[in-house]
């Protein structure tokens, strides 16, 4: 949490609200820098900052990966960047459309950034889920969520790959899903040797299954091996330089958990003794085990009775 505390009237709110979030960009590689979200669940206190997003310095501009969980957080992400360097962001890649890394990206259009995201992101936007949790945001994580904010769709819509360069540097942009969710974008930045991951791969905390394709996900983890980064950036928790290791934690949680829902779910045996039949103990020390790992069970437990 920041050091100091100053007061804003957030968005037209009249009462004053404390504001004691800080963000520290942490350089990962020569150009390439990150901020960590917290491992908790998304609140007002916390701005909704729990996940992460990252940005590359090149000689012709700034490219963002992810906008994060609030208006509020973008806007102090793009005053860390203008601390960085004088160059324009010209570009924000979506990992995927999850409320905690798009709900900033109205700051960054306003600044002129182009968006990019996975096609399927659309089918997200204009859904009923979308609308209502975007309602539901403006209650949980007010003021910093607001009627101000809006869902903002990409400029640039991408199928499969796409190639990107800014200043001489190339952004490998690829679709790995469905995965963690339909639209999930990958991208590698090789002269940095950096794999932006979204929240294909977690870092201290259990990962969030929601309505992932767990058997999409692991094909995904396995893109991402063959790529060899020297660095990942996750959606979630500390950027990794053993991306081997945390890419096997994430896959070993997925594969346990198809493992101990498989059985019932094929069997039509009921979720709740499947669920206490598991072991957990492995993960239940984790943040985020409480609130997730339950949902995550019985998601995968309904997605393979769907397979």
């Amino acid at each position: 949490m920041g050091s100091f505390i100053f007061f804003s009237v957030a968005y037209g709110q009249n009462a004053k609200s404390v504001d004691t979030i800080q963000l520290n960009p942490v350089q990962v590689a020569p150009h390439t820098y990150f901020v960590q979200g917290f491992p908790e669940m998304g609140s007002s206190a916390n701005q909704n900052f729990i996940s992460n997003a990252g940005f590359v310095v090149t000689p012709s501009g700034v490219v963002v990966v992810d906008a994060l969980g609030s208006p509020i957080l973008a806007k102090k992400l793009i005053a860390e960047i203008k601390k960085i360097t004088n160059q324009k962001v010209v570009a924000l890649i979506v990992s995927h459309y999850h409320a905690d890394h798009v709900y900033g990206l109205q700051e960054f259009k306003k600044i002129g950034a182009k968006i990019y995201a996975q096609g399927e992101g659309r089918n997200y936007l204009s859904s009923e889920t979308a609308k209502q949790r975007l309602i539901a945001s403006r209650i949980d994580f007010a003021p910093w969520v607001n009627v101000d904010t809006k869902l903002i769709s990409a400029d640039v819509w991408i199928d499969q790959k796409s190639k990107l360069s800014v200043g001489g540097v190339d952004f490998f942009i690829s679709r790995v899903g469905p995965a963690h969710a339909p639209e999930d974008l990958m991208v590698y930045v090789p002269s940095e040797k950096v794999l932006f991951a979204g929240d294909l791969v977690f870092r201290g905390r259990i990962p969030f299954v929601g309505n992932a394709d767990s058997k999409g996900w692991l094909i995904a983890l396995n893109e991402i091996e063959k790529l060899n980064p020297n660095i990942v950036i996750p959606g979630h928790g500390n950027y990794s330089v053993k991306p081997t290791e945390d890419i096997v934690f994430t896959r070993n949680y997925l594969k346990y958990l198809r493992e101990s829902m498989s059985a019932a779910a094929i069997n039509m045996d009921p979720f709740e003794d499947a669920y206490k039949q598991a072991d957990w103990s492995e993960y239940e020390g984790m943040p985020l085990f409480r609130a997730a790992n339950r949902m995550n069970a019985y998601n995968v437990y309904l997605s393979i009775q769907a397979e």
